[in-house]
């Protein structure tokens, strides 16, 4: 816990494969949740933060602090995956990859669409990117 915060679920599956029994595992969260060392919400904001500057897009986000058991509620208090700024973060990942200019053909707008939403971007917000002729 000392090198980056930790969701519960990380928590208790590492403390399950180290041999501890789930009480006192359930007890441990408990008491670390109670002194405000662990607490998902801050988890979810960092986790965000972090992989926002990787160039990752708010489908993925979504997918992968669900598997890191974070709530739909603290989600959406965090992520807000309607925002406009989506489609300028798309073209800052396109560009990053890809370099500025537009692709000059079909084949290579599809081959950047399809790294776009391997990034977890949204099919609209692809489409937005390619439309406004950022792209």
């Amino acid at each position: 816990m000392a090198r980056r915060e930790h969701s519960a679920l990380e928590l208790k599956r590492k403390l399950r494969l180290r041999g501890y029994e789930e009480p006192a595992v359930e007890a441990l969260l408990a008491a670390l949740a109670r002194e405000g060392l662990q607490n998902d919400g801050r988890f979810a904001e960092n986790y965000i933060h972090h992989r926002l500057q990787k160039g990752f897009g708010p489908l993925r986000l979504e997918l992968e602090l669900k598997q890191r058991g974070i709530s739909a509620e603290v989600i959406s208090q965090y992520l807000d995956r309607t925002g406009r700024e989506w489609v300028e973060r798309a073209t800052a990942a396109r560009d990053k990859r890809f370099g500025g200019k537009p692709p000059a053909s079909f084949q290579e707008q599809a081959r950047q669409a399809r790294f776009l939403q391997q990034r977890g971007f949204s099919g609209d917000q692809i489409r937005q990117l390619f439309k406004t002729g950022n792209a």
